[in-house]
């Protein structure tokens, strides 16, 4: 019989949080000011951004893109990853949220490493391009644009570069195609399929995607 390929276990969730300690007084600072500030509970959670700490190494990354920021709760577990020469470039719409998180790196001790571009970012990323190629891009902003964010990495990434691609089970709704016509959620589920879908098949990629509770797509760019 084939083993499980995902669980959901609230007392293996409580053992692995008590074994590998995830979240220090710095990311949960970030968490409780981002709710005072009144930014949406949307982070990462504290698995997953130990998971990106981790990739972010094992990948040696040395130029980081972050396509939506938030609080920098991710932001800051990716740039810990970093060299001391290394550079993390982040892209976020809104203004506030822009502002939250460059508190969460001054305070992390980050900023140096830290470049935030500000507004839509299909307009900022060619802004960076002259940087690359990049070594990790990470996608966790608006799901209808994720086809256009993974086309942009795909060309500016270096071979054996990573994308991810947060949230990619779509709230379980990723695996009915049917719910691409639910009239509130479909152009979101669409979008996250045909990510998958591309990511999956494209002969750049070797791909996988990591069973965490929100669905963690796992690109490594093995040709150009």
């Amino acid at each position: 019989m084939a083993k499980t390929f995902s669980r959901a276990d609230k007392a293996i969730e409580d053992y692995t949080i008590e074994t590998f300690h995830p979240e220090d007084k710095v990311l949960l600072e970030i968490r409780k000011r981002a709710e005072k500030e009144g930014l949406p509970d949307i982070h990462v959670g504290p698995m997953d951004g130990l998971h990106l700490e981790v990739i972010a190494r094992v990948a040696g990354a040395k130029k980081i893109v972050e396509i939506g920021i938030l609080a920098g709760y991710s932001g800051v577990c990716l740039a810990r990853a970093l060299p001391e020469d290394g550079k993390l470039f982040c892209m976020e719409y809104d203004p506030k949220h822009a502002e939250v998180s460059r508190v969460s790196f001054e305070k992390a001790g980050l900023e140096k490493k830290v470049t935030i571009l500000v507004g839509p970012a299909l307009d900022n990323l060619p802004k960076i391009e002259k940087e690359g190629p990049f070594d990790l891009v990470f996608i966790d902003a608006d799901k209808p644009s994720y086809p256009a964010y993974l086309n942009w990495a795909a060309q500016n990434l270096r071979v054996g570069g990573v994308v991810l691609g947060d949230n990619t089970f779509s709230g379980g709704r990723v695996a009915d195609p049917a719910n691409e016509k639910d009239p509130a959620r479909g152009a979101t589920v669409k979008a996250i399929r045909r990510f998958n879908r591309e990511l999956a098949t494209d002969t750049r990629f070797r791909t996988t995607i990591i069973p965490t509770g929100e669905g963690l797509t796992f690109g490594v760019k093995i040709a150009d």
